[in-house]
């Protein structure tokens, strides 16, 4: 299986080719409802998520919100 690296919140990865940014989150144990993405410093929409293919070389943030209070 093809590899490509990614640079994720500051830390280099590899993951398969061809992984969705929906897929990812699945991978990290994220739940999408709970995160915000940024990818090549743009935000992607939830609805996009499925669609949204990594490259190698991407640059990706995942901030994950955590509730309290």
């Amino acid at each position: 299986m093809e590899m490509i690296k990614i640079t994720l919140s500051g830390e280099e990865k590899e993951v398969p080719a061809g992984t969705s940014l929906s897929a990812l989150t699945e991978i990290l144990g994220l739940k999408k409802e709970r995160i915000a993405a940024e990818l090549n410093g743009e935000i992607i929409p939830k609805a996009s998520y499925d669609v949204t293919v990594l490259s190698d070389g991407d640059n990706l943030e995942i901030v994950n919100f955590v509730g309290g209070g």
